[in-house]
């Protein structure tokens, strides 16, 4: 069994902010996807770093079905930001759809602090 076969058990906070959330279902499965996509990178979030990721992911898909977008990034704001974080991030952005570039850079923020452990 591979880390993304996995089952995650997640922290009760964020069980309630999925069942919170306008649609749990996808929620639930992009919130596993990403916990798993990381643990196959050997990152692993604490239960706080999971809550910061769980809300943003949620806005995220939000933002996928209205097509809102976040502001424009400075990319050489993230200039310190690993290129394993950038790809992870890239590739949830890509996962979800329908989102602008920034979404990566912003996102990929949560995966360097795990891996740091910030």
């Amino acid at each position: 069994m591979t880390p993304l076969d996995a089952n995650v058990e997640l922290p009760t906070e964020v069980k309630a902010m999925i069942e919170q959330s306008s649609d749990v279902q996808a929620t639930t499965a992009l919130v596993n996807y990403v916990i798993k996509l990381a643990a196959a990178a050997e990152i692993h979030f604490t239960d706080i770093q999971l809550q910061v990721l769980t809300n943003h992911l949620i806005e995220m898909l939000g933002r996928s079905k209205s097509g809102e977008q976040l502001p424009a990034v400075d990319p050489t704001m993230f200039a310190e930001v690993s290129q394993k974080s950038l790809d992870l991030a890239d590739q949830v952005v890509q996962h979800i759809g329908h989102l602008e570039v920034a979404e990566k850079y912003v996102l990929s923020i949560h995966f360097e602090a795990a891996q740091d452990k910030i």
